[in-house]
């Protein structure tokens, strides 16, 4: 697993939010509240997914919810991620995916770059995830923001 973080509320970072590849994930910028790239803690969600078909699937439900095709209005809140997260997440599933609070630095390669690039989702507002799914070496993630600090 990553590195081991002091940034996670309750305990050690668990490492399964590291490393891989994908999304678009540029970390540069500042502020906070829904800015991309601020701030040196992010409160995150994941789900891990081993291999790619099993992460397509959660992903597909997630866009079905949250983006729909047919210009269907989109949900909005973390239910729906809750859902998918118990139903296809080989980590975390029991908590809705949630990693809590990680420190820059205690996630490693392109997770940390996804995480802190992607805007903080509301709970009464639009939710916002990676897609495609980040690869690292722990499997396929799906990730969503709920805060920054």
């Amino acid at each position: 697993m990553g590195k081991k973080g002091g940034g996670k509320k309750g305990g050690k970072a668990s490492g399964d939010g590291s490393g891989g590849g994908g999304g678009d994930a540029k970390s540069k910028g500042k502020g906070s509240g829904g800015k991309k790239g601020a701030g040196t803690n992010v409160e995150v969600r994941h789900i891990l997914c081993e291999k790619h078909s099993k992460a397509m699937q959660a992903l597909e439900q997630l866009r079905q919810a949250y983006k729909p095709a047919d210009g269907g209005k989109p949900q909005t809140g973390y239910s729906t991620w809750i859902k998918v997260a118990s139903e296809f997440s080989e980590d975390k599933a029991k908590s809705g995916g949630n990693l809590g609070w990680m420190a820059r630095g205690s996630m490693v390669g392109p997770f940390q770059d996804a995480a802190f690039a992607l805007e903080v989702s509301k709970p009464n507002g639009p939710v916002i995830f990676t897609d495609p799914p980040v690869k690292t070496k722990f499997g396929y993630h799906i990730i969503m923001v709920t805060n920054k600090k």
